[in-house]
């Protein structure tokens, strides 16, 4: 199986423990994630070989966040050392009916002020079968949307599958040039993409054709009209009931058909940062193993069910746990 590269920023993540909201707490705990890199893991979990692409400071704590991920099974030899400091951001993981929060620290990382030419692109990705980038990498700064520009072009050059997860972040866009016009032409080079109707309105002025049957086939067949290397197109429904229960099925369509899964019943949530992380790299995985997508979309919304258990960014869980869900064994029995 050829290599899945992501590219992207990977920030400390600082969170009360337990429930604490963050003026009664006196500690943070210390994990690391990002939103290409947590694909990457989750895929590297799976036992995909994984490579992920960014910029750290050249100090212990960047050295310590690309460590964590070397642990995790990612190759992280494309690293570039260069700048002064590691994105932040802090997390308090809400309950019941009160949300969880996030507050960031990442202006003038050390991501965004990558200089673009420090990545040879063709090398990075001679061994690769798959690229994976998220809107978020270009929003941060002009010169990571440079990067990831090249990226895609060069995967193109090789023959590479991109995908990416459109993810449109409105207060990350504010370096002078705007999402829509940046973001088109990135999705141009993708073959697959997670865009939900609202980032379509968003990032591309596109709305549901009156009278449809489905706002999401009519939304995905006008992206695959303006963007015609773009294969298929998924995204996620959630049902929040509480910051601790949500449900969560998944939608495709590839130009011919729609495909929807099973609505998962999440209860309670432990973690929800990077569910949708886990939604894409089980989607990958799948389309890599098995042999038709509507497998592909189950086995991803599977994943991200099972990331809601799990503290941290990454998803650390397994092939066969994501197929026992996908079984319909959800019941959490003891194993023993």
């Amino acid at each position: 199986m050829k290599q899945v590269v992501t590219f992207g920023e990977i920030m400390m993540r600082l969170s009360p423990p337990l429930n604490y909201r963050f003026a009664q707490t006196q500690s943070l705990e210390i994990t690391y994630g990002g939103g290409d890199a947590n694909v990457g893991a989750s895929l590297a979990g799976f036992g995909v070989p994984a490579a992920h692409v960014t910029c750290f400071p050249a100090n212990d704590l960047g050295r310590a966040a690309a460590q964590q991920f070397r642990a995790l099974g990612v190759n992280m030899d494309a690293t570039i050392y260069q700048g002064d400091r590691l994105g932040l951001y802090f997390l308090e993981v809400g309950a019941g009916m009160r949300p969880s929060k996030v507050v960031y620290d990442r202006a003038n990382s050390a991501f965004a002020n990558l200089d673009p030419a420090a990545f040879n692109w063709d090398e990075i990705l001679k061994n690769a079968g798959w690229l994976h980038w998220t809107g978020i990498t270009p929003a941060i700064s002009a010169s990571t949307a440079e990067a990831t520009r090249q990226a895609i072009a060069a995967a193109r050059r090789l023959g590479i599958t991109v995908s990416a997860d459109v993810n449109y972040r409105r207060n990350l866009w504010q370096y002078g040039q705007t999402a829509q016009s940046v973001m088109s032409e990135l999705v141009e080079g993708c073959d697959v993409v997670v865009c939900s109707e609202n980032d379509a309105e968003d990032l591309f002025g596109i709305k549901p054709q009156p009278g449809t049957d489905s706002k999401f086939v009519s939304v995905a067949q006008q992206v695959m009209a303006r963007f015609p290397q773009i294969k298929q197109v998924v995204t996620t429904r959630r049902k929040t009931h509480s910051a601790s229960h949500n449900g969560l099925k998944g939608i495709y369509y590839d130009g011919q058909q729609f495909l929807e899964t099973v609505t998962y019943d999440i209860n309670p949530i432990v973690d929800r940062i990077g569910g949708g992380d886990a939604f894409m790299a089980g989607f990958i995985y799948g389309s890599l193993a098995y042999d038709n997508p509507q497998q592909a979309l189950t086995f991803g919304v599977a994943a991200s069910a099972l990331k809601h258990t799990v503290h941290g960014d990454v998803n650390l869980v397994t092939v066969a746990e994501v197929e026992e869900i996908m079984k319909g064994n959800t019941s959490g029995r003891l194993l023993r």
